[in-house]
């Protein structure tokens, strides 16, 4: 298929960072340190939701005693403990999907469900700082994905309409959020086995970002017979 892409918008964690491994580790640390176990299946379901709906979740999972604050604080202490030793992978093909954006001189910007806080941390932690200039966190909008508000409000920073926008995203979360944006979006799974309702609603699922460099560099190519 080929599209016609004024820009590019690039979840973060589970498709830039290899993140997301180190989250459920930290989860996991602090629930057993609570008394309880994260099960795959449960971990899986929390792919690519912003804090508080994660909170909200372990709270309809084990009830509403469930100390949220104490997870909280937990799991952030496991999980800064954790990239301090080892810092945060950046994911297979992140810098040849960079590179072929900047070659077509697509603009681009991240558009997440961390804060701007965290994603700030993590970017410097992953030594990549410098690479997005505009940024829209789940501190700038209404509502975090699923709802579209994040790539709407990182269309309108890019000053491109949400439909010429190519979102790439790893989680289900972050396709349903794109797709209700009416912008097109590649899944790139970071959990497997892919969902389902997000592999029918992507426009393409692809292996990698190695495999999101070669789909960008054949829709620019064809329209400018490079």
């Amino acid at each position: 298929m080929v599209l016609h892409l004024k820009a590019v918008i690039f979840d973060l964690d589970g498709l830039v960072l290899d993140s997301e491994s180190g989250y459920v580790t930290a989860w996991r640390q602090a629930a057993t340190e609570m008394g309880y176990a994260l099960d795959d299946e449960f971990c899986r379901s929390l792919s690519g939701l912003h804090g508080a709906s994660v909170e909200r979740r372990l709270q309809e999972h084990f009830g509403h005693d469930f100390d949220v604050q104490r997870f909280h604080r937990l799991s952030g202490e496991f999980w800064t403990a954790q990239v301090q030793r080892h810092g945060i992978p950046i994911k297979k093909g992140f810098f040849n999907v960079l590179s072929t954006v900047e070659r077509f001189g697509l603009p681009f910007c991240l558009a997440t469900n961390s804060s701007r806080d965290n994603t700030s941390r993590c970017l410097e932690l992953a030594g990549l700082s410098e690479v997005f200039s505009k940024m829209i966190t789940r501190d700038e909008v209404m509502h975090g994905k699923p709802a579209p508000d994040v790539f709407i409000t990182a269309a309108k920073c890019l000053g491109v309409a949400v439909g010429e926008c190519l979102v790439l995203e790893d989680s289900p979360v972050g396709v349903a959020a794109a797709v209700a944006a009416g912008a097109p979006c590649i899944y790139v799974p970071s959990v497997y086995p892919a969902d389902n309702e997000a592999v029918a609603c992507a426009l393409a699922v692809l292996e990698d970002l190695d495999q999101a460099a070669g789909f960008i560099l054949a829709c620019q190519a064809h329209l400018f017979q490079v």
